[in-house]
């Protein structure tokens, strides 16, 4: 399955059904009166948020999602049926924008979620609607209402724990293989990973979901390499690993170039608790990666972890940590949810 993140569509609700001038008409029925029924109302557009969708490949294939319409008012007070509503089954963890792509007009996590995104036409009265003691005769009726027709854009950002960035080629896709059973491509050359990768990896108790997030270079935020559209996957992170290679030539500014980035990028990115590992450890000697370790966790002020995918290096200790860190988002989560109290 393609993975898709964004997409453009379509959407229109129903038109209401008109309705209906008659008279009742029957043998031995001196004054039948009026009896047009009202039309039915025309169907909604709605999107619900689905548990075993993780792309939104679906909308790249159909665009255009239209309701049933209403159906007319008949004689003999007969209304017409509500038309067919239509329903976008999305992934959780997907935001509806207005046409503009800037305001927000739903963001769905879980699964069961609805919301309406047009509501279909009135149906119009029928003859019936209008008679009384003074119009005991009425010969109008009036016509349906037309339904909303939108353009929206739908995009996906995936709702994991912890989000792996680095430049291209830091091992990324590497970790997610070894501790995961997702199965990433994995070569010797920059930008292999095109779209992010999810895995789930089990520390002691806690399960918790990784991102791979396809690799950044200087100037991603201006659109460098691939640009830094699948940033906003970490956004619903609680803890970002970075890893930096070991083999590289200066870890510190590979870094710095990555920081510079998220920091371009805003959204809060770059005041996410933070995992710093030295990958690739297996390609040096014991006293070169240690050194080069050293010198980042001096240069960075904080602790540096080494690890290696491959050999299984560090590995242990950097998931519990991960592991930690999730833990103890989730409880602040839930004490947030406790403090905040049931609102209806």
């Amino acid at each position: 399955m393609k993975f898709l993140d964004q997409a453009k569509v379509y959407v229109r609700s129903g038109n209401g059904g008109n309705g209906c001038v008659s008279f009742r008409r029957e043998k031995y029925v001196e004054f039948g009166g009026p009896d047009g029924g009202d039309g039915g109302r025309g169907g909604d557009v709605w999107a619900e948020c689905v548990a075993n969708l993780n792309t939104l490949i679906d909308f790249r294939y159909q665009q255009h999602y239209k309701a049933g319409k209403g159906t007319h008012g008949m004689g003999k007070d007969r209304f017409g049926a509500k038309g067919d509503d239509k329903v976008l089954l999305v992934p959780p963890g997907t935001q509806i924008f207005d046409e503009d792509n800037e305001m927000l007009i739903a963001d769905l996590t879980e699964a069961g979620q609805r919301v309406l995104l047009a509501k279909g036409g009135n149906g119009g009265f029928g003859n019936t609607h209008f008679k009384s003691s003074t119009n005991q005769a009425p010969r109008n009726a009036n016509p349906g209402e037309p339904g909303i027709e939108l353009t929206l854009w739908l995009r996906l950002k995936l709702i994991a724990d912890v989000g792996i960035i680095g430049l291209p080629n830091a091992g990324k896709s590497t970790l997610l293989a070894a501790v995961s059973a997702a199965h990433p491509k994995i070569a010797d050359y920059p930008f292999t990973t095109l779209h992010p990768n999810l895995g789930v990896v089990r520390a002691g108790d806690t399960d918790f979901v990784l991102a791979d997030i396809p690799g950044l270079i200087e100037g991603a935020h201006e659109g460098a390499g691939l640009g830094d559209r699948f940033l906003g996957h970490v956004e619903r992170c609680a803890v970002v690993l970075h890893l930096i290679d070991a083999t590289g030539d200066d870890p510190l500014e590979a870094y710095r170039t990555v920081r510079a980035e998220l920091a371009a990028y805003g959204e809060g990115l770059e005041e996410k608790p933070e995992i710093v590992a030295l990958s690739k450890c297996d390609a040096l000697d014991e006293p070169t990666f240690m050194a080069r370790a050293d010198g980042l966790a001096r240069g960075l002020g904080r602790q540096v972890l080494t690890i290696s995918a491959v050999s299984g290096f560090g590995m242990s200790d950097l998931l519990y940590r991960l592991a930690d860190q999730v833990a103890a988002a989730r409880a602040d989560q839930s004490e947030l949810i406790h403090e905040a109290g049931w609102r209806p």
